[in-house]
């Protein structure tokens, strides 16, 4: 019911789009709906659509009183790939059009098999939007038997084809996250809890890189790569904070501001001798103790 609820917001969220500044009729509307769902669309549902979409993802459906047409304001902004509700509306439309166009283009969608837990995360994304609190059955990799937590969901993450789970957790006294592949089961409660008013998830975030919770002050880490692979990184940075710092030749100097954890030193050793760690001193040599240990095994004899 959720995921179903959650296709039409999308639908009706980029049919607007598509209409731009203009926006569209209710009856015009009401035809669109008829075409792509099969059944009459009515005054009452719009508007409580309406409310949902803005409860939601943050997206106000606006009607001119002069004309009577309904349109998102600045829309463009809406399509706007650095925002986050654009970000989790193309998500959720590319999913829907993977699913629609199975059959139609079958053979050729390639896509990457990833172990999200998407199957919990309408569930968790409804209980945020009413606060309720949840109990799940968690197993970590670390672990052959399962716990079981009490948590109030206060956001989700993706990092690294995973999405994440950011809430406190009663038992544990304190801020946890959670990976949704690894929840074997949701309930809820029963009870309802009250957000914290200054609760931002990207600024929580800011200084970590991954999904680790931060740990002590973040630190300037500089490292060196070729002027070929600083195009890749200038794409895809490695962090939001990433600067260029300086060129020289056939290099170039980068810098991020995180506070170092195993995801960053992992991440250094994935671009092996592409990327050069400059400072500081322990992050270097972090990176450089992991690769060495790599090297090891690879210059063992074959027994």
């Amino acid at each position: 019911m959720v995921t179903e609820l959650l296709q039409k917001y999308i639908w009706l969220v980029q049919t607007f789009i598509r209409a731009g500044e203009r926006g569209l009729g209710l009856e015009e509307l009401m035809d669109k709906w008829e075409d792509r769902f099969g059944s009459p669309y009515s005054r009452r549902t719009f508007n409580n659509h309406r409310e949902s979409v803005e409860e939601v993802f943050g997206v106000c459906i606006c009607c001119n009183r002069s004309t009577n047409r309904y349109y998102i304001p600045s829309s463009g902004d809406v399509s706007d790939e650095s925002s986050e509700s654009a970000w989790l509306i193309n998500t959720f439309t590319v999913n829907n059009m993977l699913n629609l166009g199975k059959e139609r283009l079958s053979g050729r969608i390639s896509v990457e098999d990833i172990p999200s837990g998407h199957r919990h995360l309408t569930q968790v994304m409804d209980a945020m939007t009413e606060c309720r609190e949840l109990c799940i059955s968690y197993l970590k990799y670390t672990s052959e038997q399962p716990d079981t937590y009490t948590i109030l969901p206060y956001a989700v993450k993706e990092f690294a084809k995973r999405w994440y789970i950011v809430a406190y957790c009663r038992e544990r006294s304190g801020m946890r996250v959670y990976g949704l592949d690894r929840v074997l089961s949701i309930s809820e409660t029963g009870t309802t809890f009250r957000m914290p008013a200054d609760f931002d998830v990207d600024s929580m975030f800011s200084t970590s890189f991954g999904i680790y919770i931060p740990e002590g002050p973040g630190k300037t880490i500089t490292f060196r790569t070729s002027s070929t692979e600083a195009r890749f990184l200038r794409d895809l940075p490695l962090h939001r904070s990433q600067q260029e710092v300086s060129r020289n030749g056939g290099t170039v100097t980068f810098s991020i501001f995180v506070c170092p954890n195993a995801n960053l030193i992992m991440e250094f050793c994935k671009l092996g001798r592409r990327v050069e760690v400059l400072s500081p001193p322990e992050v270097r040599n972090a990176v450089a103790e992991e690769l060495r240990k790599a090297a090891e095994i690879y210059g063992q004899q074959d027994r």
